[in-house]
């Protein structure tokens, strides 16, 4: 079974958290990813640093150009997460850009990321169609999964469709906005998530965007198996002189 299945077959509430590989500092991918697992986190998220990241707010903007500076790459991300590997056994999924993908040639990238231990992929502006005939047979054979994006403006129609082509899980986008935009969840998102649970979906659904602390997590969980937090990370570690008790005092206040 894989990793993301299984996480889903026996966990409620699940905590998938985002981080920028090579932030704050170009080695502390590593350190991150092994004390979110000591803290319970349930599955990382590792988004690979883009100069032009469409589906970011300001926030993990500003984190992808440190990384880049810092002089984070593809090569050193997958040899970040095969260290982690050696320790770590819960769901890597890795976020990126489809044009980072076609750069380092698209059937190279994949194959070493299965080789590395990623278990899914995020690319948000990789389309469906294009999915569906380049590259949903390939990722069968690996064994990775590919998580699409759904949002309030998706109709049913097309929700159904993106469940059909997804494997892991959904990503439910909570707002039409950027990450890191909102701080609370409203009636309208509640109505929205509602929705989506009565269309009967295969997958499970994790909740992201405007996920930061305790009450947004708790709400969202209502709706949702789980929820995935990324801002509200990313600036915890941009204050942070510890990373260790970081990153242990922001888990802890989100599931105490």
């Amino acid at each position: 079974m894989k990793r993301i299945e299984n996480t889903f077959q026996n966990k409620r509430n699940i905590l998938n958290v985002y981080i920028t590989a090579g932030y704050p500092n170009l080695n502390d991918t590593i350190e991150i990813v092994q004390k979110l697992k000591k803290n319970g986190v349930d599955m990382v998220e590792i988004g690979m640093p883009f100069s032009d990241p469409l589906a970011d707010g300001p926030t993990i903007q500003n984190s992808s150009q440190i990384a880049i500076k810092n002089g984070i790459t593809l090569e050193l991300i997958f040899r970040q997460i095969e260290e982690i590997r050696k320790t770590v056994s819960i769901p890597i999924v890795l976020m990126g850009y489809y044009n980072q993908v076609l750069q380092y040639d698209d059937t190279t990238f994949f194959e070493k990321a299965k080789a590395v231990g990623v278990d899914g992929f995020i690319i948000p502006d990789l389309p469906l169609d294009i999915y569906q005939k380049q590259y949903k047979s390939s990722f069968e054979n690996l064994g990775l999964d590919m998580i699409f994006l759904i949002t309030p403006q998706t109709t049913d129609e097309r929700i159904r469709l993106i469940d059909n082509e997804s494997s892991g899980f959904l990503y439910v986008v909570s707002s039409f906005a950027i990450t890191g935009s909102k701080s609370d969840i409203e009636q309208n998102q509640i109505d929205y998530f509602k929705r989506i649970n009565n269309l009967n979906l295969k997958n499970p659904r994790l909740i992201g965007f405007g996920i930061s602390d305790k009450k947004t997590f708790d709400k969202a969980c209502e709706y949702a198996e789980g929820t995935i937090i990324g801002s509200a990370f990313i600036k915890a570690l941009e204050k942070s002189k510890n990373i260790k008790e970081t990153v242990k005092s922001f888990i802890v206040n989100i599931k105490k």
